[in-house]
């Protein structure tokens, strides 16, 4: 059976330990490397010829952070694919981390089951992303016509409202360059949801880069 190579990075070492330990427990998986910060992994990579298929990477580092790591990974191991863990539910810093070539997000006291479904996700389909409140995890649609028709239902105005919901800007920001008053961005946010089926900004900033609308 083929294995699916882990990275994990983090400055806790318990919890990385943890981790670690939660996925060694699944025949599945295979843990390659477990650095302490971004300097770290970098050099691993520099120096071994086993690289991992997914990374969970802590956001908030010393010497090297998530962002930054993050950010080189996508430009020199594009194949490497990164799944950001973070202690808190920030939306400006996972929509940053994202940006970054994050292709999802985990809170740390997720579940095993939660964590296998992820590291499956991002593997296989190359992103996911959880609820923001109850960490469950939702389906980004993958069939085409499906797909195709929920963005053919965007008006032009909620495809711009997209572009710009995908950088760190605030909603109230994003009324001002639109030239709208912030109820009308909120109607506008609640449309979008609602025809792409997703439940938050985090989602619509995954589904918008996985299909090309930002």
């Amino acid at each position: 059976m083929e294995t699916i190579k882990v990275g994990i990075v983090d400055d806790h070492k318990m919890l990385s330990a943890a981790i670690e330990k939660m996925i060694s427990s699944n025949e599945k998986y295979n843990v390659v490397s477990n650095s302490c910060n971004g300097e770290e992994f970098l050099n691993t990579l520099e120096n071994n010829d086993i690289l991992p298929d997914v990374v969970l990477m802590d956001i908030n580092m010393p010497v090297k952070n998530g962002l930054e790591t993050t950010q080189y990974l996508k430009e020199n191991f594009p194949e490497i694919k990164v799944i950001a863990l973070t202690m808190e539910d920030n939306e400006k810093t996972i929509i940053s981390m994202i940006n970054s070539g994050a292709k999802g997000y985990l809170l740390k006291d997720m579940s095993p089951k939660i964590l296998f479904e992820a590291i499956d996700a991002v593997y296989e389909k190359g992103v996911f992303y959880t609820d923001l409140v109850t960490q469950s995890l939702q389906n980004i649609p993958t069939e085409t016509y499906a797909v195709q028709d929920s963005v053919e239902e965007l008006k032009e105005r909620e495809k711009d409202f997209i572009k710009l919901a995908c950088s760190e800007m605030t909603y109230k920001e994003i009324a001002e360059i639109m030239f709208l008053s912030p109820k009308t961005i909120d109607g506008y946010r609640d449309s979008v949801f609602a025809k792409l089926d997703v439940k938050n900004r985090v989602g619509l900033v995954l589904f918008a880069l996985k299909h090309k609308l930002n």
